[in-house]
């Protein structure tokens, strides 16, 4: 998931900010990136299935926290930015979409779990 979401950054640089203004590009970008990460959670239900909605959920939440940690430490750490500054990319208010990508990740994993519960009992 890192490498997909590290390729999808690389190419909002590459392209989406190069054509579009910074914040459109950004708009962009979360929604390829949650649809790239939405294939890749897809994939990896459907090889190791979770036992149970519950554990579909847990790693939904772990994915949850360890993007949000990694994401803050980016931010703070390694691109030196103010914590009011690396807030701001979670203020959907502003247009900041961001936010969605991480709900989508907490709850893809438990979605594609049902989806396939539901589909093996048709």
């Amino acid at each position: 998931m890192l490498a997909i979401a590290i390729a999808n950054g690389a190419f909002r640089q590459l392209v989406f900010a190069r054509l579009f203004p910074e914040l459109y590009a950004h708009q962009l970008s979360t929604l390829t990136g949650s649809i790239l990460i939405g294939a890749f959670i897809w994939f990896v239900v459907r090889t190791w299935r979770p036992a149970s909605d519950r554990h579909a959920l847990l790693i939904g939440l772990v994915w949850f926290a360890m993007t949000l940690a990694f994401e803050s430490f980016m931010g703070l750490v390694l691109q030196q930015r103010s914590l009011s500054q690396v807030l701001h990319e979670y203020n959907v208010f502003a247009g900041r979409v961001w936010p969605l990508l991480l709900i989508w990740v907490a709850l893809a994993p438990w979605i594609f779990f049902r989806l396939r519960a539901k589909s093996a009992s048709n």
